[in-house]
């Protein structure tokens, strides 16, 4: 319940608001029958309690005041009754009262109006007053009880309507009861009948699942992974024929090979399928794939040589490019150096063995000597991929000295003479005085000879930084003192 005065909770059984302190005012709920008898009894009750009002008091003093002069005097109450009820107020005269012996007022009268008949009229006033008194407290009496018979009806009317809305609120239990039942059918039959139909998709697409070139395909790996390779294969098979440009199913097949160690049946199953498809870049790499994990990285090159720009470019990250040589190979008549270019790091050898990478590595260009040098390189990319190897063969032939000039000429000689032998740049010469024919172990030419007394037979060459050796040049002296 809620303060008629400053709208607070007021908590039942307290008849003081907490808050502003004011009596709690009992209001019953409204009914149409309490507005009609509180009419009622305002309409009997108004005539006998309405207050004055001053204007009107005020209206009938001046009336009286034109009539009585300057008079004063207490209004009667025949005279209220008049100002109540809008009368205009009659002339009243003074009068004087005086009382006899036995009792009876004299009455003279004052302005032409007997006192006796103002206490008459004083005294009617006041009976009526009293009356009306008597009538209001009845027809309060009546109010009062009516009131309480009203309460009565209306306590009926509250129980009433309490069961009504206790019969509503139950009716509306029952009926949402039944709704939700209702409701709680309809979902269940909608899902019974969603479950049989997903069964029966689950069925339709798991059949179409295994007879799908991937369904079938998994089909050959589940039994490669039981060791039934019999089954295996006939899966795989079977993929592809269904499709033979996709590479799971010959994946799988080089697998199989793998697990039995015959690497070579997975490898031609590959290059068979290329050479059929050289444009299929899913094969391509499902070969370097297999070369890789078989450890045959140094295949992956020779595989993709010559193929299709489009599969390079789906497998560039495996294409590794051959070393380019400086010297296009060939004979020179002088040393030379040759340089090596190329992506990713680089190996050579020059003794004819396959470059790898324990060979050795790439750092500045190659001395060619005099003679042939065959180079061997290869390059890795980032992958360690490695190239096709590329190979050059270099013959370096230096043009070869005459035979030596040797002073002075063969003669007989009486004076003592040296012997002076000419050496070019890059060579060596070397000596003999005893006819044979000199070699790089014979005496080395660093100055001129003593020519020695008698017969000398002096055979000279000369021996290049190569071992290359010249024509023999040979000379005959006689020294004979005179």
């Amino acid at each position: 319940m809620r303060c008629a005065n400053c709208g607070a909770d007021i908590p039942e059984g307290m008849l003081i608001c907490p808050d502003c302190r004011c009596e709690v005012q009992m209001v019953p709920d409204y009914n149409p029958l309490e507005d009609v008898l509180t009419r009622e009894v305002r309409g009997s009750v108004e005539g006998a309690t309405r207050p004055l009002r001053t204007e009107d008091v005020r209206r009938y003093r001046e009336q009286l005041g034109r009539e009585a002069g300057n008079a004063t005097r207490v209004l009667s109450q025949g005279e209220l009754d008049n100002i109540r009820s809008g009368h205009p107020a009659r002339p009243v005269r003074q009068t004087e009262v005086w009382r006899q012996n036995n009792g009876v007022s004299r009455v003279r009268t004052v302005n032409g109006v007997s006192r006796d008949s103002r206490e008459i009229r004083d005294r009617r006033g006041t009976g009526e007053m009293h009356s009306n008194t008597g009538r209001v407290r009845q027809n309060t009496g009546r109010v009062r009880q009516n009131t309480g018979n009203v309460r009565r009806e209306t306590g009926r009317i509250r129980q009433n309507t309490g069961d009504l809305r206790r019969d509503t609120e139950e009716r509306r239990r029952q009926q949402m009861i039944r709704k939700k039942r209702a409701l709680k059918k309809r979902r269940q039959a909608v899902l019974t009948v969603f479950l049989f139909i997903l069964v029966i998709l689950g069925a339709s697409g798991f059949i179409i699942y295994q007879n799908s070139y991937t369904g079938v395909v998994n089909q050959g790996y589940r039994a490669l992974q039981t060791g039934e390779y019999s089954s295996a294969e006939k899966a795989f098979q079977r993929a592809i024929r269904k499709d033979s440009k996709k590479a799971e199913a010959y994946t799988g097949m080089a697998q199989m090979y793998i697990q039995q160690k015959t690497e070579d049946k997975g490898e031609d199953i590959f290059l068979k399928a290329i050479d059929a498809q050289p444009a299929n870049a899913q094969l391509y790499q499902a070969a370097i794939d297999f070369y890789i994990k078989t450890e045959q990285k140094d295949k992956i090159s020779s595989l993709l040589e010559g193929c299709d720009d489009k599969v390079l470019a789906a497998v560039s990250d495996y294409v590794s490019e051959m070393p380019v040589f400086s010297l296009d190979e060939g004979t020179y008549p002088e040393v030379q150096q040759v340089t090596l270019t190329g992506k990713g790091t680089i190996y050579y050898t020059t003794d004819d063995t396959e470059p790898t990478k324990s060979s050795t590595k790439y750092k500045e260009p190659v001395l060619l000597d005099e003679g042939t040098t065959t180079i061997r390189a290869v390059a890795y990319n980032k992958k360690g991929i490695p190239s096709l190897i590329a190979v050059r063969t270099y013959t370096i032939e230096i043009p070869i000295e005459d035979a030596p000039a040797v002073t002075p000429s063969t003669g007989q000689y009486t004076t003592a003479t040296q012997i002076t032998i000419q050496v070019p740049d890059g060579y060596r010469a070397y000596y003999t005085t005893d006819g044979t024919t000199p070699s790089a172990g014979s005496a080395l030419y660093t100055g001129p000879i003593d020519m020695p007394e008698g017969t000398t037979i002096l055979s000279a060459v000369l021996i290049s930084e190569s071992g290359k050796m010249t024509q023999v040049t040979k000379r005959n002296y006689l020294l004979e003192y005179e």
